[in-house]
């Protein structure tokens, strides 16, 4: 019901042409019924912008935090190329590479963001020298149209997956106590500072 108000709303807007400020603490609300939403933090707007730029390329760790769920990973910036950053993660287990310049210095410390849904799990090892780590099923979530991994990695950190359950059964999925490798592409996820 409240998901079909949602949509209602949007077509009472777009019909009549009128402007909506919505206040919400509802994520998937703000997510549903905006053509711009603006993040506030301390009283203060830190980003404004469509839903998807919001999701897909958050200005800040708060804002990448705060809308969705998020892997958020420390690195230091090794290699810092016009088409690309290099970071190195203890965190991760892994250097990171974004497929996207920033602008920073060497020896940076950023935050990489990548959401659940923009990781692969592996039972063996791709091929590749960065954006791949290792670590082991601790928690298995069937939610029904998806599943939810919990995978603790080596450095202890916690990374959630979240895939889609394309079969009614399979017998191959996932199962705990797995070890598995984790890998995502240079254009999954974004750098951000705190």
């Amino acid at each position: 019901m409240r998901e079909e108000t949602q949509f209602e709303l949007k077509k009472i807007q777009e019909t009549l042409g009128v402007t909506f400020i919505v206040v919400t603490h509802d994520q998937e609300e703000a997510m549903t019924l905006s053509t711009r939403i603006g993040v506030m933090t301390g009283g203060k707007i830190v980003q404004v912008g469509e839903p998807h730029e919001i999701y897909e390329f958050p200005n800040c760790k708060f804002v990448a935090e705060f809308i969705g769920s998020v892997n958020m990973f420390n690195g230091r910036v090794i290699e810092d190329a016009v088409d690309h950053v290099r970071l190195r993660s203890d965190d991760a287990g892994c250097d990171i590479q974004v497929a996207h310049g920033i602008s920073c210095s060497p020896d940076e410390q950023l935050w990489f963001a990548v959401r659940p849904e923009k990781i692969q799990i592996n039972r063996t090892r791709p091929a590749g020298d960065a954006n791949i780590t290792e670590g082991v099923v601790k928690e298995v979530a069937y939610m029904g149209n998806h599943s939810i991994y919990w995978i603790k990695l080596a450095s202890g950190k916690e990374v959630r997956v979240l895939q889609s359950n394309l079969e009614r059964h399979d017998p191959g999925a996932t199962h705990w106590s797995e070890r598995v490798f984790l890998t995502w592409s240079g254009a999954s996820g974004v750098v951000v500072r705190p």
